[in-house]
């Protein structure tokens, strides 16, 4: 685990471990209240949500549906909790939504759902700001972004899609022919982003069905390819504005992740992909992201 005992980080940097550290420590309270959940793929996730959404992505959090937006999908729906907190802590909707996590009256399903706006919604058919897709089975996601920019594209329009996925989405067909869609279809304006974890619900990926090499086989789909440290959140963001600059063919990022990040006791462990925390264990975790926090000497209110 990264130890961030004496920082020495640019105050951009400071601000975004700040936010991921507490998008973490929400992830935690909102699994272990539900008492359902994945934590470790989320917990992974953090720094890139967090990168992505103070910092490179154009959105408007007070009008979701702004047109100039760019459009972000979740393929891997099940790492929502660290989507759900990213989007209450920029602003789309009151942080207290998270607190009914998974409840059968919440908006905020264990898998994302997209509902447009209607005149007789139920509560749990409430549209979720922020939120450009549905998910759950796994491998769908690229295939509705890639249908997207297409249309954006065919459009003239300037939005650009981020698509988030996981690296075992890569077992199925689905992901690759929509890459190869993509490809077909020079849609630049397509920026996957894969959670390249090596871990799947029942071990790693590289002992179960391995997807590598990832930047090779992409690349002969007609995509290129940007390698990063997906906890390195400024070189994530030097990708995207790069990429926005424009660039040849798409370009997916390849993000080297570590699932369970933040949580010393759940950092690349396959066990933790769906186990939920006991009630000590969850204690544990606030414990050390708190010992984090308070290590970055960080005041949210100087900024």
């Amino acid at each position: 685990m990264e130890n961030l005992a004496a920082p020495q980080f640019s105050p951009d940097l400071v601000r975004l471990k700040y936010l991921a550290t507490k998008i973490r420590m929400a992830i935690i309270k909102m699994v272990h209240q539900a008492q359902s959940g994945h934590l470790a793929g989320a917990l992974g996730l953090a720094d890139l949500y967090t990168a992505l959404y103070f910092g490179a992505l154009k959105h408007h959090p007070f009008d979701p549906n702004w047109s100039q937006r760019d459009y972000v999908l979740v393929s891997n729906g099940h790492t929502c909790p660290v989507w759900y907190a990213t989007l209450a802590e920029a602003g789309y909707f009151p942080k207290v939504w998270l607190s009914r996590f998974r409840q059968l009256d919440s908006p905020l399903q264990g898998h994302p759902h997209f509902f447009p706006k209607i005149q007789d919604e139920t509560e749990i058919n409430q549209p979720v700001p922020g939120v450009e897709n549905t998910s759950g089975p796994l491998g769908q996601g690229l295939s509705q972004a890639a249908g997207l920019a297409l249309s954006l594209k065919r459009a003239q329009k300037p939005n650009v899609v981020f698509c988030f996925l996981s690296d075992g989405e890569h077992q199925e067909g689905q992901t690759w022919e929509a890459y190869m869609l993509a490809g077909q279809y020079h849609l630049t304006n397509l920026v996957p982003i894969i959670d390249h974890n090596n871990i799947q619900i029942s071990g790693r990926i590289d002992q179960i069905m391995s997807v590598n090499p990832l930047p090779t086989k992409l690349r002969a789909f007609g995509w290129d390819v940007w390698q990063i440290n997906g906890h390195d959140q400024l070189e994530f963001q030097k990708a995207i504005r790069l990429i926005k600059a424009g660039v040849r063919r798409p370009t997916a990022i390849l993000a080297e992740t570590i699932s369970g990040r933040g949580v010393s006791f759940m950092e690349n462990k396959f066990e933790w992909h769906g186990k939920i925390p006991s009630q000590a264990e969850a204690a544990n975790a606030i414990t050390e992201l708190t010992t984090q926090l308070d290590n970055l000497n960080y005041d949210p209110h100087s900024t």
